[in-house]
């Protein structure tokens, strides 16, 4: 493995105007699956499908946020959150994914916005988080050109009734999992496994954001639009020039073939050549399209990736363990100077004006309430490292303007069910109950004083 170096002590200021918040995603959190007009999403037929989901795992109550959620907010208070990222459900709006809007569901998302901003908790709204409406994925999905069209309605629709109190919109949220998790490997909804098709997918994702952005500015006056990627710093296992092409290689898959559409690069030319007839034509204009301007990129961001050439598969790409790195319980190795390098190489490779962390976060393996308390010391320790490389990252001059940890509370982890907490909130599932964690107790003292804090630095009431 080439060496990376070490990352520094704990600590960090951050500047005062420093968005601090916590992010969720509808079908995790909100349950009501059948209420108030809401149609079927692919989340709800691939969870329901035998052999999917964990033990068979479903967001059909999730943490019934749809009834729940002005304890929710109560608890955001609590927590001293500035921000709240959360994602409109599309089949609530739209339960056949175009046409035919359903008023009980735009007014579920009024009473969460009035709560909000109520709370002086300010609403960041992200518009896809991977619930695509059932009868779109029948008529073709994605990889349909024409579901581009349907969500430049949604949008429409969902601007036009929140756009006077939402100033701040992310159009898809991590477009390459909808890919290729959906498409390829088929891990996510709706369970397909075909290369050409997760081309195709990202094709129509990128123009789908690309016209949204456009509306949302006209329904939203002094919107100010992004999009959320899922990004890894990625390492090569070895210094030799094979490992080093790999992790070239690997950086386009993952990250290169969606930043560099959106900041007017077009497809990178090694990956295009790389898939070969796999890719499907570029429709004429779809790059001008992609390549709307922005006012910032969200980053998603978890764990490192190294990886090493391997002569079989597409790729050429093997991920290899991360040396020397703790894990987490989702098995991602623990590597918090990757979001350091990750951030600096954005800022350096790509004309962004602004960037935000809108995920960040780990699962562990929590115990249950005692006492009213919920010991999380792992989690901490992974907040404290990630926000230190974030504040070492600004003090560089890199654009960073805020940080939205995941997640906000225990929810329903897709694939893996209810088997991993993300929350700086415990949630019993059978009972509800929410529980601040000792780590949501240390991010609130960590908003309140600007700068990271120690791991012990925990306070709570």
């Amino acid at each position: 493995m080439a060496q990376h170096g070490d990352h520094p002590t704990v600590g960090g200021v951050f500047p005062a105007a420093f968005l601090w918040g916590a992010a969720t995603a509808a079908y995790q959190i909100e349950g009501a699956v059948r209420e108030d007009g809401r149609g079927e999403s692919i989340w709800d037929r691939f969870s329901h499908t035998p052999g999917k989901t964990h033990k068979g795992d479903t967001g059909d109550i999730a943490c019934d946020h749809y009834h729940r959620w002005p304890e929710d907010i109560r608890l955001m208070r609590e927590l001293n959150l500035k921000a709240y990222r959360f994602s409109i459900a599309w089949p609530r709006i739209l339960p056949r994914g175009r046409g035919g809007v359903n008023e009980r569901g735009l007014a579920f998302y009024d009473r969460l916005v009035d709560g909000l901003l109520a709370a002086d908790i300010t609403p960041w709204v992200t518009l896809y988080h991977w619930d695509l409406p059932q009868p779109l994925e029948d008529a073709g999905g994605w990889p349909n050109r024409s579901t581009a069209d349907a969500f430049v309605e949604y949008v429409n629709i969902v601007s036009r009734r929140l756009g006077d109190r939402v100033k701040n919109w992310i159009t898809l949220n991590e477009p390459w999992c909808v890919a290729f998790l959906g498409y390829l490997t088929g891990e996510h909804a709706p369970g397909r496994r075909d290369l050409r098709a997760a081309l195709a997918a990202t094709r129509t994702l990128l123009a789908a954001h690309g016209r949204a952005v456009p509306v949302l500015r006209a329904n939203s006056a002094g919107a100010r639009v992004g999009i959320t990627l899922n990004l890894a710093a990625v390492y090569p296992a070895s210094d030799s020039p094979v490992d080093r092409e790999a992790a070239h290689r690997y950086d386009g898959f993952f990250n290169r073939w969606f930043l560099d559409p959106l900041y007017g690069r077009g497809y990178p030319a090694d990956m295009v050549a790389l898939y070969g007839d796999n890719l499907p034509p570029v429709p004429a204009g779809d790059i001008e399209v992609a390549a709307a301007p922005i006012d910032f990129l969200g980053v998603n961001y978890y764990s490192p990736s190294a990886v090493r050439h391997e002569p079989s598969g597409p790729l050429q790409v093997g991920v290899v363990p991360f040396p020397d790195a703790e894990v987490t319980a989702m098995g991602w190795p623990v590597y918090p100077r990757g979001l350091f390098d990750l951030l600096l190489r954005l800022h350096r490779d790509y004309p962004i004006g602004a960037l935000y962390i809108t995920e960040n976060g780990a699962a562990y393996d929590d115990p249950p309430p005692a006492n009213g308390r919920v010991p999380d010391p792992r989690r901490i320790a992974y907040y404290a490292g990630h926000l230190t490389e974030a504040a070492r990252a600004i003090a560089e001059g890199v654009p960073l303007h805020g940080y939205f940890a995941w997640s906000l509370m225990d929810n329903f982890e897709w694939a893996h069910g209810y088997s991993k907490r993300f929350g700086l909130v415990y949630v019993d599932y059978p009972t509800q109950q929410r529980t601040i964690k000792d780590s949501g107790y240390w991010y609130r003292e960590v908003i309140a004083a600007g700068r990271v804090l120690s791991p012990e630095a925990v306070v709570r009431s």
